[in-house]
C-alpha cells in the first residue's frame, strides 16, 4: 500500500487534462514504442478502492474499460460505482454530460477472465499475496494474446518475483499508481529483471496520456517513494524515542520550519500505524535489516496496543469526539537582543542575516567558523550533526535547518541542561524578533529537520547512485508521490552536499551502528563539491 494520502475525495479529477494529454503522448510516440491507443480496451482485475481508481482514470482518458474480480457480483457492483461517480463529475462540471454518456458506454463487467481476451492492457490491483498474484497471471497468459502488456500495481511485493513463472516475462510491468489513483498524479512504472525495454516505454507512455507523471524504476524494494521516504517517518521516531521532543512538537517542526505538509506521526495515524510499520517493515527485510530502514519499537508497541491511528481513534494522538487538539512546546516570549554578531558563514542559514537586520537588530560580521555570537557571548550554531555538550562552554545552542528561513513559521532550538536561562531568552528573542514561534527541544545529534533531510538526500543519492532511477525522476516522485516541499537531492545541493556528507558523518561517530554512515555516493557528491569549491 502506498503510503502517500489525501484529505480530498477521489472525484476530483478532470477529464480535459487527460485527453490533452494522450495527444501530446502519441505525438512523441511516432519516436517509439507508442502507447495503448484509445481505441483499444484496458482491462483491471480487483475492484477494489485501488482498482476502481484505475478504471476510473483509464475511463476517462477515452479507453472501453472491463472489469473483472473473483468475487461474485463486486464487478457489477464496481461498474454501478463508477457510474454514480461519473455522474458526481458532471453534477461538479468536471465532466459534460456528453462525455459521461460516452464513458459509461465504455464500461463493463466480465463475468470470467476469457472475457478480457481482446484486452490491451490489463492493470492488476488485488490482495498483495505472491502466489496469488502469480496464479492470476498465469491464468491471463492463457487468455490474452502475446502483445497484451501485464501490469501489477504492487507496492510491496517484487515486480520480478510476479512475473517469474510467466510463459512471457519481458511483457510484464509494474504499474504503481498512488491513492486516490484519478487524483494523484504520480505513477511509479516499475522494470522487472525480465521487463523489455519497449513495454515499459509503451506502460510509460500510456499513463503519461492518461495525464498522469510517470516516473521509471528499478525494481527494488519500495520502489523510489517506499524507499527513499522511510526516514521521514524513521528519524522522527528516534528523536522521540530518545526523549528529545514530543510527537505534536516533532510533526510542527517539520511542518512549519521543514515545509511539509503533514508531520509523520499525524500521517501515520491518517496512513495507518499498521500500514506504515509494516512497509516499514517489509522495505528493512528485503535490504537483509539494513541498519538504515530499522523500523521503531515505539511503533511497534503502538501497533501491538491497537492504537492504530483514525481508524481506531486513537494512535500517538486522540481522535475521540472532545478530544484536544496536541499543541508543540512553544516557548514564553522573551526580548530581542539589539545586536550580534556573525562569525563566518552560516551556509543555507545565511538569509538569516537579511531577516535579522530588517528587523531592526545591528549585524556585525567578522572572520570565525561559522555561527551567531549573542550579546551575552553564547553562540548560535546552524544543525552539523554534533551536540552542544561536546562544547567546553554551556554557552552552546543548536538551531534546525529550515526549507526557507524567511518563509518558516517556527525555529527549532536544542541545548543542554547547563546553558543558562539568560543564554536560551537571547536566543528565543532572537528568532521571535522575526515573527517566528520557538521551539527547544533536548540536545540530540542532528536535531530534527537536520537528520531527516540529510538521511533523505542520502538515500535519494544511493537510490540513483545504483541505478534505481535518475536523479530526476527520484526528485519528481518524492514531490508528487509524497507531496514533498522539495525533492531531497534538490534540497541537498542547496543545503550543501559537502554539508549533508559531515552532517551524517558527525551523527554516524555518535551512533556507530551504520545508520548514518554516508552512503557511497553522498560522499562522492560530497567530495567533488568540496573540490569545485575549493578552486
Amino acid at each position: 500500500m502506498s503510503a502517500n494520502v489525501t484529505v480530498r475525495g477521489s472525484d476530483d479529477v478532470t477529464a480535459s487534462e487527460p485527453a490533452a494529454a494522450v495527444e501530446a503522448s502519441e505525438a512523441v510516440a511516432a519516436t517509439g514504442p507508442g502507447p495503448v491507443g484509445r481505441d483499444r480496451t484496458v482491462a483491471v482485475v480487483g475492484t477494489g478502492t485501488m482498482g476502481q481508481g484505475i478504471a476510473q482514470v483509464a475511463l476517462v482518458a477515452g479507453h472501453s474499460v472491463r472489469l473483472y474480480d473473483s468475487a461474485p457480483g463486486r464487478a457489477e457492483e464496481a461498474v454501478s460505482a463508477l457510474t454514480a461517480r461519473l455522474d458526481r463529475l458532471v453534477e461538479k462540471g468536471r465532466l459534460d454530460a456528453t462525455a459521461r454518456e460516452a464513458a459509461g458506454g465504455r464500461l463493463y463487467a466480465a463475468q470470467d477472465l476469457g472475457e478480457l481476451a481482446d484486452a490491451a492492457l490489463v492493470v492488476e490491483a488485488i490482495v498483495e499475496l505472491l502466489p496469488v498474484k502469480q496464479q492470476l497471471f498465469a491464468d491471463l497468459e492463457k487468455v490474452v494474446g502475446d502483445d497484451t502488456v501485464l501490469a501489477t500495481n504492487t507496492s510491496s511485493l517484487s515486480v520480478t518475483a510476479i512475473a517469474g513463472g510467466l510463459r512471457v516475462p519481458g511483457r510484464f510491468v509494474g504499474l504503481h499508481f498512488f491513492n486516490p489513483a484519478p487524483l494523484l498524479p504520480l505513477v511509479e512504472v516499475v522494470s522487472g529483471f525480465a521487463t523489455e525495454p519497449d513495454v515499459a516505454t509503451r506502460a510509460y507512455e500510456t499513463v503519461k496520456g492518461w495525464g498522469k507523471t510517470p516516473v521509471r524504476c528499478a525494481d527494488t524494494p519500495g520502489f523510489i517513494v517506499n524507499r527513499v521516504a522511510r526516514p521521514f517517518y524513521a528519524e522522527a521516531l528516534r528523536v522521540f524515542e530518545e526523549g528529545a521532543a514530543d510527537p505534536a512538537t516533532i510533526d510542527a517542526a517539520l511542518r512549519e520550519c521543514g515545509g511539509f505538509r503533514m508531520g509523520p506521526f499525524e500521517l501515520t495515524d491518517l496512513i495507518g500505524q499498521d500500514v506504515n510499520e509494516a512497509v516499514t517493515r517489509s522495505v528493512w527485510e528485503s535490504f537483509h535489516q539494513d541498519p538504515k530502514f530499522t523500523p521503531s519499537l515505539a511503533q511497534r508497541r503502538l501497533v501491538e496496543s491497537g492504537r492504530l491511528g483514525r481508524k481506531t481513534g486513537h494512535g500517538w494522538f486522540s481522535y475521540a469526539e472532545g478530544a484536544e487538539r496536541p499543541v508543540p512546546h512553544t516557548a514564553a516570549p522573551a526580548p530581542a537582543p539589539e545586536k550580534i554578531a556573525v562569525r563566518g558563514g552560516l551556509g543555507p542559514a545565511e538569509p538569516l542575516i537579511g531577516l535579522f537586520e530588517e528587523a531592526g537588530i545591528t549585524v556585525r560580521r567578522k572572520g570565525g567558523n561559522g555561527y551567531i555570537l549573542l550579546p551575552g557571548g553564547g553562540r548560535l550554531c546552524l544543525v552539523d550533526g554534533e551536540t552542544s555538550f561536546e562544547y567546553d562552554t554551556d554557552e552552546i545552542i543548536y538551531f534546525d535547518l529550515a526549507l526557507d528561513y524567511a518563509r518558516a513559521t517556527r525555529i527549532v532550538l536544542s541545548t543542554r541542561e547547563g546553558t543558562s536561562d539568560e543564554t536560551l531568552a537571547e536566543a528565543v528573542g532572537l528568532f521571535q524578533a522575526l515573527g517566528k514561534q520557538v521551539s527547544v527541544i533536548g540536545d540530540v545529534p542532528g536535531m530534527i529537520v537536520g537528520r531527516t533531510v540529510a538521511m533523505l538526500a542520502d538515500l535519494a543519492a544511493d537510490a540513483v547512485a545504483r541505478g534505481v532511477a535518475t536523479a530526476e525522476d527520484v526528485d519528481t516522485a518524492m514531490r508528487l508521490g509524497v507531496n514533498y516541499p522539495a525533492g531531497p537531492l534538490e534540497w541537498a545541493g542547496t543545503v550543501g552536499h559537502a554539508r549533508v556528507r559531515d552532517l551524517l558523518d558527525a551523527m554516524h561517530d555518535r551512533y556507530p551502528t551504520g545508520r548514518y554512515a554516508p552512503s557511497l555516493a553522498t560522499a562522492r557528491r560530497g567530495c567533488a563539491e568540496a573540490a569545485e569549491d575549493s578552486r
